[in-house]
């Protein structure tokens, strides 16, 4: 639902319906797509308030995931009813550009016309079989054609199931316990890498989770990223007891953070010296960034990789795999034991197999980056023409931006962004039909349904914003 804030949004609001909620139509003949002459209508949302304030009776802080909540961007989150190609629709009608994607698996667009077809058609066969089925061997070998530290790969129900299977693999294959991780990379909510986590973690200000046990953390340790001689002197400290560097590629869980290539390459070092396992967690940027992921991005092959995501197509899955000497020693090839019920379910793995047919194309992922690449840097002129502190980065369909003069190369960075002024920049935004990630420690997203038009309008109404900050 609207509210007036304009004689734009009066004639609106006197239009057909189907008017009444569409975004505002800038860059039109003589007027910068920069122009704030014409305030954009802003949206209130009634009906999201109704369900949202029953939601917190049903269930701990009315979602299913923390950072759904708004807690760190203040105001209530707007309740969903559907969504389409770049955008989302919700219970006022309200229509938004959605750089979220449902946090990442978007990557078509919503609701893409081929996936839902190739679904319903293996849905009308069963929902979930519990047995093996040849849709799990041709996603998987289209994963391991994909992603060059991949020969085989065990397929789960979610990134956490992933990480947590990582783990327990790294260890087993290694005999040793423990791991380096890094501030604000976040690995799923196991136990043992809820330390310095980022995403929902940081966005809610807990430095860790009440209900770990000190035991279940004691053999991690935490390094600040980008910084290979804090890893060296992990290393130096417990000689022959690592049994794996972990790291977030590209931190999508501290807002967006990419490495220096020789960081990376240091990291690879310095796990074969020591006869550690390097693992790139890439359940977000896996097939984000690059069809081979951050590893193919940045030419730098890891042991072992978790994914999920965007090989799911929209639907609950994970993964991890690796060298087939490590991989071999899952159950019940090998002794390490993991297991799940829904694993490899045919719905996840038909929408996974769909989505990736398209993104094997030629052209896709620079297509994605100049789409990413023209967000950012609209945004970011923007807001220095109205003296704005801000800086930004992109890869791939992947992207974020900190009020923070740069750049931003780890967690500790990132926190000294001014999170009150990203807190109203969320709701001036959301307020005006541009539907972005609600906490200033999470990555937006760009998927093949946003146009230029989409991408000059979300420029347009920032600039309005920026202005009245």
């Amino acid at each position: 639902m609207k509210f007036a804030t304009s004689a734009l949004a009066l004639v609106a609001m006197t239009a057909p319906a189907v008017l009444a909620f569409a975004p505002p139509s800038f860059g039109r003949p003589g007027t910068s797509v920069h122009s704030t002459a014409v305030e954009t209508p802003t949206y209130t949302f009634p009906k999201s308030e109704e369900i949202f304030a029953e939601a917190q009776t049903l269930m701990p802080g009315g979602v299913s995931s923390p950072v759904r909540a708004f807690k760190s961007v203040g105001g209530n989150p707007i309740v969903f009813d559907r969504v389409k190609g770049a955008y989302a629709w919700d219970v006022d009608e309200n229509k938004f550009i959605d750089y979220v994607g449902t946090w990442g698996p978007a990557i078509l667009g919503h609701a893409d016309d081929d996936v839902l077809k190739a679904v319903g058609e293996t849905m009308a066969k069963g929902t979930s079989f519990g047995a093996p089925c040849p849709l799990e061997n041709e996603l998987a070998k289209m994963v391991i054609d994909a992603v060059p530290s991949v020969d085989m790969v065990r397929f789960t129900n979610s990134g956490t199931e992933a990480c947590m299977g990582m783990i327990r693999l790294v260890r087993a294959f290694t005999g040793r316990e423990k791991v380096i991780k890094f501030e604000g990379c976040y690995h799923g909510h196991a136990d043992s890498f809820l330390v310095q986590a980022g995403s929902g973690v940081a966005t809610l200000g807990l430095p860790d989770s009440p209900g770990v046990p000190p035991a279940a953390t004691a053999a991690t340790y935490c390094a600040p990223y980008n910084d290979l001689d804090a890893v060296k002197a992990i290393f130096e400290e417990n000689k022959d007891e690592i049994a794996a560097i972990i790291l977030e590629p590209i931190v999508g869980n501290s807002g967006f953070i990419k490495p220096d290539k020789a960081f990376l390459e240091g990291l690879r070092t310095l796990s074969s010296d020591n006869g550690a396992l390097l693992v790139f967690d890439e359940v977000m940027t896996g097939f984000r960034v690059a069809y081979g992921g951050a590893q193919s991005y940045f030419g730098v092959t890891p042991d072992v990789t978790t994914m999920g995501k965007v090989i799911g197509g929209g639907l609950p899955v994970g993964a991890y795999g690796g060298r087939k000497d490590i991989m071999e020693t899952v159950a019940p090839a090998g002794p390490m034991y993991q297991a799940g019920t829904l694993s490899g379910n045919p719905l996840a793995m038909t929408a996974g197999i769909e989505t990736m047919k398209k993104l094997r194309e030629p052209g896709v992922y620079d297509e994605l980056e100049r789409k990413a690449k023209k967000l950012v840097e609209g945004i970011v002129e923007a807001a220095k023409k109205h003296g704005q502190p801000i800086c930004g980065d992109y890869a791939g369909g992947m992207f974020g931006w900190y009020f923070v003069d740069g750049p931003v190369k780890n967690f500790a960075e990132a926190a000294k962004g001014d999170s009150e002024k990203f807190g109203k920049w969320h709701r001036m935004m959301l307020e005006r039909g541009v539907y972005l990630a609600p906490s200033m420690y999470e990555a937006g997203f760009m998927s093949m349904s946003h146009t230029d038009e989409d991408i000059e309008k979300t420029i347009a109404i920032a600039d309005e914003v920026l202005s009245q900050m």
